[in-house]
This record gives structure tokens, C-alpha cells and sequence, in this order.
């Protein structure tokens, strides 16, 4: 095994991050490499094209059993002439009496009883909000009042509300869809929206942008719990298997054994700045699924990043590469193991505001980070210039690599060395845990059975001599005293001459 200071395979050129089709914008991992306005032109133009194909198969199809029936039942036809016009009319009659139930059953449904509620927008058109999209009243809604405050600023705030709000109730009856579809649902309406807001504001680009910031915040901060890990979509299988390849546990093929030395990753975490730096970016990118706006998230990995770049700043007193970038960025991946990683990336992916993605330092990081958790995902033995075999044996824990041994390191880093001791130390706290846990089980089934045995006892015992209770026996005062005849008469009152 060589620790040369070659590159291990973990190389991106700047080209490659951006889309396929040489538009200039950001590619994604998601989208074959393409940007989120040509991914939505290729899914639109696709799945037109699949709707031009079933329609015309359909049209086909209806033409031959048209054709087989008028083939099939012309002779029957001929004879009774007065049978169509009937059934036509008896077919009318049914979908007016239909259309007369529908329209009661809904003029009496519970939405057209309720009462309307006021809004905090004044000269609002007045709708009921649906409870599945937010329990709370909209009055005492916090993230609803900062919008309408933000709103009261803007001239078309009470449409966009409006719009937004109709929306999102909207979207409460369509859970049932995959999450392409849900995707696409919410950028056409971001993509409406802008348009309508470009026309308005005639091409202030910033001005727009946090306008759709808000909206954004507003609506995903609603649709979270129904649009985030979806039940049709396997994120949570992919979320499962990229913590087991990282995470430390007993019998697992797991990367947490990967060192900064084989990943050539640039940075000295003996230094004190750089050390926090690294801490910052570990807790930067485990803090983004507490997030429930996708802008929350790309910020919380823009701090991740830029806090990586300080730390390579740092250590190199020089600025930072893009080479050198990624590989830390894996590296703070597999020592952060951060929760529900797939699942965030599709979130971000599937209901961002698509500009955030294309371009910018947003834009940036989290294209690098969707390349960094795909090499993650495809990480062998060549990754890391190690052969087949040894990288077999650390992947099953039969081996770990040796950190290279430094020269005598200076009084400041004793603490340093002390902490790559005691994570020495606890390499084998997995197997012992499991130890631990396996005898709390024996235990556990050596009490169940000592029970049971006691329990058996007991009730042998009962058996053998079961317990007769006798109700006493109700009696008189004094009815046992046997000499009651030879008592003395009792005394009689004498008077006595005063």
C-alpha cells in the first residue's frame, strides 16, 4: 500500500459540473447531468411525447372494436332501428339526473357551509384553507404572518398570496402522485409566477428573486410533510444504504476507516483554526435536515463549504482549488454521516427555486456535493490506490489503515495526540458494545425463565394444598356460658326509712 502524494482518482474537472448540453448552467447527478430548465424541457418534451403515443394507440384501438362491433351487430342494427335513439335518450336522462345529484350533494357539502375566514390581507377574495394543509389558523401562523407582512410592501402582494395560497390547498389533494409529478407541479407554478413577476417589476432580477424566495419559504414550509421522503419514491432505501456504507457498526462493509491521508485531503486538523473550521462544516451539513425550505438547506451546505475552503486556506496559506475542495468535501461527508443525505439532495432537487440551482455559489456547492455522495457511492479500491484485496479488508474490518507516524510533534499538539490515542482506544467499542448488549439479552431470557419456573411452583403448591376458607359461625352473647342457671338473681332496689 503506497501513500503517495498522486491524486487518488478523486478529480472533477470544472467542465464537468456544468450541463450537458452546454447551456452554462450547473448540471445535476439527478438530472443526467443536465441543468433544471434543460431537465424540465427533455421531461416535458418526453412525456408529450408519450401522451401523443398513447392517445393515438388509444384512438386505434377504439377504431378496430368500433369497427369488430359495427361488422359484428349490423344485422341487429338494421332490424330494430328505434333501439339507438332510446338508449340515447335514456342515456341523456341519466346524466342530467346525475348532474342534479352532484350539484345538491355539493351545494350541501360541509366546504360550502362553512363560513369563510378573514385574512390578514385587507380586500382579499375570501376562501376556506384546507386543515390538511395547516392545522393551525392562518392569523396565528407564524411563518403565514411574515408573509403577509412581507406582502403588505409589495403592490401585487394580495394576488401572490392568493395564488399561493390556492396552491398549496391545491396540492393537498394530489399526495397520491409520484414525485416527478409533484415536482413538476410546483415549478410550473414557480416558473407562472416569476414570468408574471419579471413582466411586473420589467426585469429586476433581484427584486424577483426574493420575492420567490419568500414564496418559496411559504409553500414548502406547508407541503413538507407531504412532498419530503415520499412514499412512492425509494429515498428512503437510498438514505438506509449510503449511512450503512459509512457508519461504524459490527459486520458492516463500511467506509469510516478511509483516512484524510488516503483521500489527499489538505488540511491539518492539529491546527486549532482548522479544527474548528472542520467541526463547523461537520455540523453545518448534519444541521441541514432540521431544515424544512430547500433555501435552508443550500445554506446551511454553502456554510459547509466555505467553511472547508477556510480550512484548506488555512492549512496551505494559500487559496483553495476545486481540486482540493472535493475530496474534503468527502472526507466531512464520512466523518459526518449526515441523517437522511439522499433524501435532503432529492428535496433540494425536486422543489428549489430552479435559479438557486443553475447558477451562483449555491449553485456550486451543491452540485459538488451531489458528485461528492455519488463517489461516496462508487468508492473501490483504485479511488484510493489500493489494491482489490486490501481495500476488501478494511471494507470488512479485518484491516485498518496505519496512520503514517510523524516527527515528535511540538508541546502544543500533546492534546492532539492524546485524542488520536484515545480514538485508538475506541476502534473496539463496537464489539464490546455488542458483547454488552448480548449478555443484557441472556439476562433478560435467563429472568423470563426464572419466572416462569417460580410462577410453576406456585401454582403446584396451591394444587397440592389448596386453601379452604370457613365463614364463622354467628352466635349470642354469652351463648357458650353453661352455667347460666347457677348465677345469683340480680339485685333488687330497697328503700331505706330517712
Amino acid at each position: 500500500m503506497s501513500h503517495g502524494p498522486e491524486r487518488r482518482g478523486i478529480h472533477v474537472d470544472q467542465s464537468e459540473l456544468l450541463c450537458t448540453k452546454g447551456c452554462g448552467f450547473y448540471g445535476n447527478v439527478a438530472w443526467q447531468g443536465l441543468c433544471s430548465k434543460c431537465w424540465r424541457e427533455e421531461y416535458q418534451q418526453t412525456r408529450h411525447k408519450q401522451i401523443q403515443e398513447d392517445h393515438a394507440l388509444a384512438e386505434r384501438l377504439q377504431m378496430e372494436e368500433e369497427a369488430a362491433y359495427a361488422n359484428n351487430h349490423q344485422g341487429a342494427a338494421q332490424s330494430q332501428p328505434a333501439i339507438a335513439p332510446f338508449s340515447k335518450f335514456e342515456e341523456r336522462k341519466t346524466k342530467e339526473k346525475s348532474r342534479k345529484v352532484n350539484t345538491v350533494t355539493k351545494f350541501f357539502s360541509p366546504s360550502a357551509r362553512t363560513p369563510p375566514k378573514k385574512d390578514s390581507v385587507p380586500g382579499e377574495a375570501q376562501s376556506t384553507p384546507s386543515p390538511s394543509v395547516s392545522r393551525k389558523p392562518l392569523e396565528t401562523d407564524r411563518n403565514t404572518r411574515e408573509f403577509i407582512d412581507f406582502l403588505k410592501t409589495l403592490k401585487p402582494g394580495r394576488e401572490i398570496f392568493k395564488q399561493c395560497r390556492a396552491f398549496t390547498e391545491s396540492m393537498a389533494c394530489k399526495r397520491d402522485l409520484g414525485a416527478d409529478e409533484l415536482s413538476e407541479c410546483v415549478q410550473d407554478f414557480y416558473q407562472n409566477l416569476s414570468d408574471r413577476l419579471q413582466t411586473h417589476y420589467k426585469g429586476s432580477s433581484e427584486r424577483v428573486e426574493s420575492v420567490m424566495d419568500e414564496v418559496e419559504r411559504y409553500m414548502m414550509t406547508r407541503l413538507y410533510d407531504d412532498v419530503f421522503c415520499p412514499e412512492t419514491t425509494d429515498d428512503e432505501q437510498k438514505d438506509l444504504a449510503v449511512q450503512k456504507r459509512i457508519s461504524v457498526c459490527v459486520g458492516c462493509r463500511a467506509l469510516h476507516w478511509v483516512t484524510i491521508e488516503l483521500l489527499c485531503v489538505p488540511v491539518d486538523e492539529e491546527i486549532p483554526e482548522v479544527s474548528d473550521n472542520v467541526v463547523k462544516a461537520i455540523t453545518d451539513v448534519i444541521e441541514m435536515d432540521s431544515k424544512r425550505v430547500p433555501r435552508d438547506k443550500l445554506t446551511c451546505i454553502t456554510r459547509c463549504s466555505k467553511h472547508i475552503f477556510n480550512a484548506i486556506k488555512t492549512t496551505k496559506k494559500e487559496a483553495a482549488s476545486a481540486d482540493d475542495f472535493l475530496p474534503t468535501l468527502i472526507y466531512i461527508i464520512l466523518k459526518a454521516n449526515p441523517p437522511r443525505l439522499q433524501s435532503n439532495i432529492q428535496y433540494i432537487t425536486r422543489f428549489c427555486n430552479p435559479s438557486r440551482l443553475m447558477s451562483g455559489e449555491d449553485g456550486y456547492y451543491f452540485t459538488n456535493l451531489c458528485c461528492a455522495v455519488a463517489f461516496i457511492e462508487k468508492l473501490d479500491g483504485q479511488s484510493l490506490n489500493l489494491s482489490a484485496e486490501v481495500f476488501e479488508l478494511h471494507m470488512s474490518g479485518q484491516a485498518s489503515p496505519q496512520r503514517p507516524q510523524a516527527a515528535p510533534s511540538p508541546p502544543g499538539s500533546a492534546a492532539f495526540s492524546e485524542m488520536n490515542e484515545r480514538l485508538d482506544l475506541l476502534t473496539g467499542l463496537g464489539v464490546r458494545q455488542e458483547r454488552v448488549v448480548e449478555g443484557a439479552r441472556r439476562l433478560e431470557s435467563d429472568l423470563i425463565d426464572w419466572r416462569d419456573v417460580v410462577e410453576h411452583k406456585v401454582q403446584d403448591v396451591l394444587e397440592r394444598f389448596p386453601l379452604e376458607m370457613h365463614p364463622p359461625a354467628s352466635s349470642a352473647i354469652d351463648a357458650d356460658n353453661v352455667e347460666n342457671d347457677l348465677l345469683p338473681p340480680p339485685l333488687q332496689p330497697q328503700l331505706f326509712a330517712g
